[in-house]
């Protein structure tokens, strides 16, 4: 791989993993209040927020950090009284009991109105509007959890970068025209040859997912899948091994970010979960190994390169489980971790797609704690077939003899095949009493 490829690679990984505190769609959803709040002269009188489907169905039932509560209300009041959209994935970060009781103020003055934005938008798509009298401020979030396209105050405009509406049916660019179009071969490339100390970053990653893992560990939040592990039904059944190990770092992180524990999470291409699931698992399964300094930086590399890579081809919001990506990144870091060649790791993202391909996303939630062990589970599992030679074959459903296309077929289910299930979850949902 060329030194340019290289650099447009690094930039790629810096941008789409990141610090995130709270789940990254009732913060992205605060970002833009906050955005818009920033604007106004006064506190809004009315508060309408209108989402896409996908993003309603990700914000609507997870824990709030610091509030103890659940959901969007509260998280669309922070980001009013924060007012500070420099702060963008950490807006929800360091809220005091002050503003924690002038939020609680704003959801109960019952101002705040939330819906499905109609038309044809991004499956990642938010809109705020602010009233106050004569006064009034919007913002536009579209496609990336951050990327805010348009923001106005009375009217007019401060920030316009708005597109034409490309629909669902296509995922979006990864961010920019230099963005590099990946490939296995790319990622397996970079993940190997680069040099150690311009990919070392990744460790801080490694360290604050770790940090949460611990928090949630010494906490009791969600469905505490990871304290069940370390417990004595645990530990009679399941026992003490690298597996049992990965699912208590991976799963209590996950139980303490989806439960609103105040913890800072690494996220990938925008998912704080996909950003735990393809890090802690490599990193257990490497310090287990004692695999050294430069084993477990490459390991680390190649599952969230690989997950970046899958995203791009998925868009970041869809009908298909993350941790179907984000565990088939791991599979290819554990896989690595073991010893094994280019082409195991081929064998074992094949694995992946012919075990949980279609493994539904019902929102962000607790309960994904159990999701994501299942998926670091597929994906110990997967990497023992390939390191045996193993591999669904091109004659098995929907896995190709190429590797590339075996992914194209993941993310086209996800991306275009599962939309009606998508609707219906969504309907299922906010249909429940």
């Amino acid at each position: 791989m060329d030194r340019q490829s290289q650099e447009r690679i690094i930039t790629l990984i810096q941008r789409e993993v990141v610090p995130a505190t709270g789940c990254t769609e009732p913060v992205a959803v605060a970002l833009a209040a906050a955005q818009a709040a920033s604007l106004m002269q006064q506190r809004p009188t009315r508060i309408e927020v209108l989402l896409s489907p996908n993003m309603l169905k990700n914000a609507m039932g997870v824990g709030i950090p610091g509030t103890g509560m659940i959901g969007l209300p509260i998280a669309i009041a922070l980001g009013i009284v924060v007012a500070d959209p420099t702060m963008q994935l950490k807006v929800l970060d360091g809220i005091t009991p002050d503003m924690l009781a002038d939020a609680k103020a704003i959801v109960d003055s019952k101002i705040i109105h939330v819906a499905v934005k109609q038309g044809d938008v991004d499956k990642l798509y938010i809109e705020v509007n602010l009233k106050a009298e004569a006064e009034t401020a919007a913002t536009i979030i579209e496609q990336i959890h951050t990327n805010i396209i348009y923001a106005a105050h009375n009217g007019h405009a401060v920030i316009d970068n708005r597109l034409p509406v490309k629909g669902n049916s296509a995922a979006e660019p990864s961010g920019t025209d230099a963005d590099i179009v990946l490939s296995f071969e790319k990622v397996y490339d970079f993940a190997m040859n680069t040099p150690l100390e311009e990919i070392e970053f990744i460790l801080e990653a490694a360290r604050l997912n770790r940090a949460a893992s611990e928090v949630s560990m010494r906490g009791n939040y969600g469905h505490a899948v990871g304290r069940m592990i370390q417990g004595p039904l645990g530990q009679r059944y399941l026992g003490d091994s690298s597996l049992t190990r990965m699912l208590t770092y991976t799963s209590s992180a996950c139980d303490a970010r989806m439960d609103g524990a105040p913890v800072t999470v690494m996220s990938n291409s925008g998912s704080g979960n996909q950003g735990i699931t393809a890090t802690l698992p490599v990193l257990s399964f490497a310090e287990d190994e004692k695999a050294g300094h430069e084993r477990t930086v490459r390991a680390l590399v190649l599952s969230n390169l690989m997950v970046i890579y899958i995203k791009q081809k998925l868009g970041r919001l869809s009908a298909l489980c993350g941790c179907v990506v984000a565990a088939t990144g791991s599979s290819c870091g554990i896989t690595y971790l073991m010893g094994g060649t280019k082409e195991q790791i081929s064998f074992a993202i094949k694995n992946m797609i012919g075990n949980i391909t279609g493994m539904l996303c019902d929102g962000a939630k607790p309960s994904c704690s159990m999701k994501v062990s299942s998926g670091v589970s597929t994906a110990m599992f997967s990497a023992l077939l390939a390191m045996e030679q193993k591999v669904v074959t091109s004659s098995e459903g929907i896995v190709d003899e190429d590797v590339d296309k075996s992914i194209d077929n993941l993310t086209s289910i996800g991306r275009d095949g599962m939309n009606a299930t998508d609707a219906l979850v969504l309907n299922i949902m906010t249909s429940k009493k």
